[in-house]
């Protein structure tokens, strides 16, 4: 029977800990892209649903059936403290129908004297209506890009999912706040 010399045991030790450190660096950079995909999926966080056309069109057929229900939106505008646009709804609520596609705009100024590019992060309250909040369109989707002195209306085509009227955490949620702060893009030296 071969034994196992120190030198033999502490070569494994030293490479078992390595591994060990290499996993966890691994799990590290895997956490930020898992995560962000646990919240898109089930909407954990406030974290609305992205829709197609045809998911709002089948939505639409579904609203019929709802008998009317709707919820009041409330829109909020935020910006970056190294930001400097002023950035704000058009209008801050609106009715819209379960089911129903509805338009809002935003409308963004760049106050600076250069160029600046923007993206705009979003999130919807209360959090159990983050899955049932469907963007179709978004100027979140992209990046922005204003002139020094620009001012542009940015347009959001949404609806809000009839499964809504099924999941018992909604109950008595009658207003969704969708909120969204722009920063600048990593990619902006400004």
């Amino acid at each position: 029977m071969a034994t196992i010399t120190l030198e033999d045991r502490n070569k494994r030790t030293m490479l078992f800990g390595f591994g060990m450190a290499l996993a966890m660096l691994g799990m590290g950079y895997a956490a930020v892209p898992l995560y962000n995909l646990f919240c898109r999926v089930t909407g954990f966080g406030g974290t609305t649903q992205v829709a197609s056309e045809s998911d709002a069109a089948l939505a639409e057929q579904f609203a019929a059936s709802a008998g009317g229900v709707s919820y009041s939106i409330r829109f909020d505008a935020n910006t970056a403290r190294n930001m400097p646009w002023e950035f704000k709804p058009v209008q801050v609520t609106d009715t819209v129908a379960i089911g129903q596609r509805d338009m809002a705009f935003y409308t963004a100024r760049n106050n600076s004297d250069a160029p600046i590019t923007g993206t705009a992060t979003f999130n919807v309250e209360p959090e159990q209506a983050g899955r049932y909040f469907n963007k179709i369109q978004c100027f979140c989707f992209t990046e922005q890009t204003l002139q020094p002195g620009e001012e542009i209306r940015m347009p959001v085509l949404y609806y809000v999912d009839p499964a809504a009227l099924d999941d018992p955490n909604m109950k008595g949620v009658e207003q969704i706040t969708l909120s969204y702060t722009f920063h600048r893009a990593d990619q902006d030296p400004s």
